[in-house]
């Protein structure tokens, strides 16, 4: 393992050393302050950091393993979930095979919610929690690399390039590969980055890489190495939507989009603490890889998560309102009205829609009305692209 020590996980034997290091890290303990007592941090930051680190204390007395860490994250996460979400299901989990190690291949549309309750479903499932692969352009801080890597996440290295992107690449496939063969499942987003206008697209440069770690063998063949196992994320309502549409318009109007040192942590905490409404985790069934070509085993991945996402009225009353601005293009107006025409929303439904868009600045309504649409025209997509059933 000394060669991935730069990348993976901590492990146990690690894990009491680093617990009593962020109990005095300064800069981890104002940020929970702030977190949960955001006035009195600023007027008595000694004070809410010694609270701070009083309670952690307590919580993490006598932890000295990952699965009694993972106890205690398990613990806030239902917490979360009974503060942020009116409903958390899943399915398809008969798909999986006891015993068997898979790479869980997800849509991303939350930093860390994403990982975090396809972990919770496996791990109330009595099945083996994830590996989960995290870029290093979220760990700019030491005590949030300290804080995942205690979570089981490993490194995805992206701000190298070159020969030493490469080499990261190598060495990140081999770690995948290894995870998979000693009994642990990963997971890992289908591209870089969160889908911002909820469009769920597969990068085949991902697949590509993963194939690296065997790279004699035909590229299917080493694919199918990794059981992948296409998992789908669907969340009513995105916490962090504003902020992407912000972002989107601020690309799409050529001023540029700036992040500080504080954009992530405000994207993980708006997405820890935002509304959900009703959450989905759906597994799909593992890829039988038939091809070497990165492109076809992307399409399908994509086939299933799209298949498996659950469209809810939000979707539906996005696309309506795009439709009636004349925001759409041709084929898309075409397909909105096609697929309009047999939905009906559920009662007051569209009064609590009309409440969340009038909350949102008018300059960004287009992108943030486009990410709930694009899901629906997406799954159009896919049914008209389907062969028809001989009769």
């Amino acid at each position: 393992m000394d060669k991935f020590s730069d990348i993976r996980p901590y492990q146990d034997g690690e894990v009491r050393a680093v617990l009593d290091s962020l109990l005095t890290d300064r800069e981890m303990l104002n940020s929970i302050a702030r977190f949960y007592a955001p006035r009195l941090s600023r007027l008595m930051p000694p004070l809410t950091r010694w609270l701070a680190r009083r309670k952690l204390t307590q919580q993490l007395e006598g932890v000295d393993s990952i699965k009694e860490m993972q106890h205690v994250i398990a613990n806030y996460m239902d917490k979360m979930i009974e503060d942020t979400t009116t409903s958390l299901t899943h399915s398809g989990m008969e798909n999986l095979v006891p015993g068997r190690s898979y790479l869980f291949v997800s849509n991303h549309r939350d930093i860390a919610m994403d990982p975090a309750f396809v972990n919770y479903m496996l791990y109330h499932a009595g099945f083996e929690t994830l590996q989960i692969a995290i870029g290093d352009n979220l760990l700019k801080k030491p005590f949030v690399s300290d804080l995942m890597r205690l979570n089981k996440s490993f490194i995805v290295r992206r701000s190298v390039k070159g020969r030493e992107l490469l080499a990261a690449s190598k060495l990140l496939s081999e770690y995948i590969h290894h995870c998979i063969e000693t009994d642990n499942n990963v997971w890992i987003a289908q591209r870089e980055g969160r889908a911002k206008d909820g469009i769920d697209r597969t990068d085949p440069a991902l697949l590509k890489m993963l194939a690296i770690a065997h790279r004699k063998e035909p590229f299917g063949e080493s694919l199918s190495r990794l059981h992948i196992v296409p998992v789908t994320l669907s969340y009513e309502y995105d916490a962090c939507d504003e902020l992407k549409a912000r972002e989107l318009a601020a690309l799409a109007s050529g001023a540029g989009y700036a992040k500080d040192d504080q954009t992530d942590i405000r994207s993980i905490v708006t997405g820890m603490m935002g509304e959900k409404g009703a959450v989905h985790v759906a597994f799909g069934a593992e890829l039988v890889i038939d091809s070497d070509e990165p492109e076809a085993v992307a399409a399908q991945i994509d086939a299933q998560i799209i298949a498996n996402y659950q469209l809810r009225d939000i979707n539906y009353l996005a696309l309506a309102q795009l439709l009636s601005r004349g925001l759409l293009t041709e084929p898309e107006k075409i397909q909105a009205e096609r697929v309009l025409d047999r939905w009906s929303a559920q009662p007051n439904a569209a009064e609590a829609f009309s409440l969340r868009l009038m909350n949102v600045a008018d300059d960004v309504q287009e992108y943030w009305l486009r990410s709930y649409a694009n899901g629906v025209l997406m799954a159009s997509e896919l049914i008209e692209s389907e062969p028809l059933s001989p009769a």
